[in-house]
């Protein structure tokens, strides 16, 4: 069976908690939970981390070379880390990025992201639904 990566970067473990009007209402646990259920009605299996670690995420992309495709939500690595953007060119894994909010919408530093050029593409500002839509590309792209 074919797999896929789905890495949620730092403070993703608060969802639910932290700021909710920005990053709605659903725990990790349950965006898990659903990403799970559509991956399984998919006939794909998943992997599913969560991480605070910068050289953590990296050892996951690192290992997902031959998977099917990745989703990653960098969190605030997105705009900030170099390692995180060329493992995922290094590994050439189609990778997708995902963000819960809006970051064009938000602080100016938000608007940059270090990944989005080496990733297939973004979804950007769709909830948690951005990640269905993450593995609905990469289980129908060819």
């Amino acid at each position: 069976m074919q797999k896929i990566l789905v890495i949620h970067g730092p403070n993703l473990n608060l969802l639910g908690k932290r700021k909710p009007e920005i990053y709605g209402n659903l725990n990790l646990e349950k965006i898990n939970e659903e990403i799970k259920k559509f991956a399984k009605n998919n006939k794909i299996d998943t992997e599913i981390i969560q991480s605070n670690e910068e050289g953590e995420i990296v050892d996951a992309i690192q290992k997902a070379q031959s998977y099917l495709g990745i989703v990653i939500n960098p969190g605030g690595y997105t705009h900030t880390s170099v390692a995180i953007r060329d493992a995922i060119e290094a590994v050439e894994t189609p990778t997708v990025e995902v963000h819960l909010s809006n970051i064009y919408a938000r602080e100016d530093f938000r608007h940059i992201s270090m990944s989005a050029p080496v990733c297939e593409g973004q979804i950007s500002g769709l909830g948690w639904f951005g990640y269905i839509l993450a593995l609905e590309y990469l289980i129908k792209k060819d």
